[in-house]
């Protein structure tokens, strides 16, 4: 059963990048091991631009990763995994922004190869829960309702986010039971023989 460190672990921020009272920033204090996604332009979102980068970081290492993305970073991940990197063994996407509100919509589009968890909140201005849960099974992931939680970032005052570390838990564990899951983490020992 794969674990926590067995992944590589990539938190792709949204527009302005995190700050320090943001979950994310407090989970990268908390497993220093976490990488930022770093993007030249917090300001300006470009989707294709956003989602090369994170593209190029995961293809640094061959080691499974994991990415934790929010609000605008999902789209850039959901990007990014449609064009198929081998290495990424799943996503979990908290308070993905509207794809419609940049004109992405057809971008983001598809169902996803690896295991994924949508978490959004009943009163996120930047996508309504409805269309989250809607945008969840266009990408063929689970839909988490958090409740009221506003946007899910540093003005949603959440801590260290428990609940979301025990969901990160549980993409660990969906992603042994995954299609595909154990040929992605582990080469190939042997060649198989048709018959």
């Amino acid at each position: 059963m794969p674990t926590l460190s067995s992944f590589r672990v990539l938190v792709a921020p949204g527009l302005y990048n995190s700050g320090p009272l943001h979950w994310q920033s407090r989970w990268q204090r908390l497993y220093p091991a976490f990488e930022r996604v770093e993007q030249e332009h917090w300001d300006a979102p470009v989707l294709e631009v956003w989602s090369q980068r994170l593209q190029h970081q995961l293809r640094q290492s061959e080691q499974p990763a994991l990415v934790i993305a929010h609000s605008f970073g999902c789209l850039t991940t959901v990007h990014a995994a449609l064009t198929d990197i081998p290495n990424l063994a799943g996503a979990l996407l908290v308070a993905p922004a509207d794809p419609d509100k940049f004109d992405v919509s057809q971008a983001v589009r598809g169902k996803l190869s690896v295991p994924a968890i949508v978490v959004g909140s009943l009163n996120d201005p930047w996508m309504e829960s409805g269309r989250a849960r809607q945008w969840a099974q266009t990408w063929g992931a689970d839909y988490v309702d958090a409740g009221a939680l506003g946007h899910i970032n540093a003005e949603s005052n959440l801590g260290d986010w428990l609940y979301g570390q025990s969901l990160l838990q549980r993409l660990v564990q969906q992603t042994s039971s995954f299609p595909g899951a154990r040929q992605q983490r582990e080469p190939a020992r042997r060649p198989t023989v048709q018959r």
